[in-house]
């Protein structure tokens, strides 16, 4: 027999028992189903979290600082080897440091990280939160770019402000956002939040109210002999500035959290009163020099992130960022994934099992026709090719459809998911399914029936065509 032969009487071979040959199946259709779905879980969570890093800049960004800081070590309240934290930085992190670091190969910008706390009013709604200074220039790259209304300032000194989404969420303005719903808790109904249109707010005047330490009450004080007042020790100043663009709600993963609630021209932020140290070591040095606490650097590439960081670190400065922690990150979704896999494998292995039985009970009913076979010429390597082309077909069926039973679970369940768990509205897909997946778990359904049908094959082709003629 040639081989397009022999896979016709596989393939007819079992619809000669449809009901046991489509319990088989469902069997493998279930297991390759929980397969599927458990790992499109895992890969799932890996490419929201991937997929928020690289919208923003999360992965192409470094934070410099004059200082190594283990945020680690911190945390743990392990100071043991941090006694030259508090030293003065030998390389202070000025303006002509930021050019430097401007031109080293593969930094599209850098700047200095400018930010300092503010309380914001607007038409009799108060908050307080951050302010950063931003170049222009970053309306050009993501995040800035996405912005639900308005345009990103043009110049560096224009007096203008972008604010996020997320500030007017937190005074009670919700900006309208068509591809984000929102969603209002019984609090924020009480608490008199409402929606509005987001052009409504663009031009209107934003008073930024800012502390500044207060010359003449410490002059005063210290002429008394008195400690300065807190209250009087500072003195608060207001800038008005209007607003020009609204940006996006961002993701859970954004990183959004560690940045200012509005964002204002570099310039017009330096022009504003504030705190003029950024440093404990800018209170006792008697020339003015303006260094910054760190600085922010952006690269064109993630492929230019390690040599930047060790032309940085050249220069006697400390690097950190979030790509340093991608491969940390790789590890753990590898294990997740390893671990929903093993689960789902369960279920497949336990449908081996009814491959097995199914192609042994197959090779009781048709003793007497294998006898036939080889009796009349058929080789070992033929019966067995037959019995493998049985059990490969279960698979490679059972894939297919197994594949379309997880897709339309995690359909289901991400419906669920979205409606318990609503995130303003905006719908999250938990479940991912690469072609790696779906060639994958092709490839194990079949790998898997094919072992299955290892035993049964061999059996088959070890039957004495004489016992069989014999058989009933």
């Amino acid at each position: 027999m040639n081989i397009s032969d022999m896979i016709l009487l596989a393939i007819a071979n079992l619809f000669r028992t449809k009901l046991r040959t489509t319990l088989t199946l469902l069997g493998v259709v279930i297991g390759i189903g929980a397969l599927s779905s458990m790992v499109s879980l895992g890969t799932g969570m890996q490419k929201n979290l991937t997929d928020a890093f690289l919208e923003n800049d999360l992965f192409t960004s470094y934070r410099v600082t004059t200082k190594n800081i283990d945020l680690e070590q911190i945390s743990g309240g392990n100071f043991e080897n941090m006694e030259g934290f508090l030293d003065k930085p030998q390389t202070p992190l000025t303006d002509s440091i930021i050019k430097i670091i401007s031109n080293i190969e593969g930094v599209q910008y850098a700047f200095a990280d400018i930010q300092f706390p503010v309380q914001l009013s607007l038409e009799g709604y108060d908050i307080k939160l951050n302010a950063q200074g931003l170049p222009a220039t970053s309306g050009q790259y993501k995040p800035y770019t996405n912005l639900l209304a308005g345009t990103f300032f043009q110049t560096d000194n224009e007096k203008s402000v972008v604010v996020k989404w997320e500030t007017f969420r937190k005074m009670g303005l919700v900006p309208l956002d068509k591809d984000n719903l929102v969603v209002f808790s019984r609090e924020d109904s009480l608490k008199g939040f409402k929606v509005v249109d987001p052009d409504s707010l663009l031009g209107k005047e934003l008073v930024i109210k800012s502390k500044t330490l207060n010359p003449l009450s410490l002059a005063i004080s210290t002429m008394g002999g008195k400690v300065p007042d807190e209250k009087t020790a500072f003195r608060e100043v207001e800038t008005r500035l209007h607003i020009c663009g609204i940006l996006k709600k961002s993701g859970s993963f954004a990183g959004q959290q560690f940045r200012g609630g509005i964002y204002i021209p570099m310039e017009t932020a330096d022009d504003i009163p504030k705190l003029g140290f950024s440093s404990i070591w800018d209170l006792f040095d008697e020339e003015e020099v303006d260094s910054y606490g760190s600085v922010y650097v952006r690269a064109k590439d993630i492929q230019d992130m390690e040599i930047i960081r060790k032309d940085i670190e050249a220069l006697g400065l400390h690097t950190f960022s979030i790509a340093d922690q991608l491969e940390e990150i790789k590890k753990t979704f590898l294990i997740i994934d390893s671990l929903f896999g093993a689960i789902g494998s369960v279920a497949l292995i336990i449908a081996a099992l009814g491959i097995i039985n199914t192609m042994l009970m197959s090779i009781l009913e048709r003793t007497r026709e294998i006898g036939i076979m080889k009796a009349i010429g058929g080789s070992e390597r033929e019966i067995k090719f037959i019995f493998f082309v049985e059990a490969g077909f279960i698979g490679f069926i059972g894939a297919i459809f197994g594949l379309g039973l997880g897709w339309l679970v995690t359909r289901l369940a991400n419906i669920i998911l979205n409606a318990r768990f609503p995130e303003e509205g905006i719908p999250v897909d938990l479940f991912y399914f690469p072609w790696w997946l779906l060639a994958g778990a092709t490839a194990f359904s079949i790998f898997i029936s094919l072992a299955a049908g290892l035993y049964p094959a061999i059996r088959a082709a070890r039957i004495d065509p004489v016992k069989a003629l014999r058989h009933d």
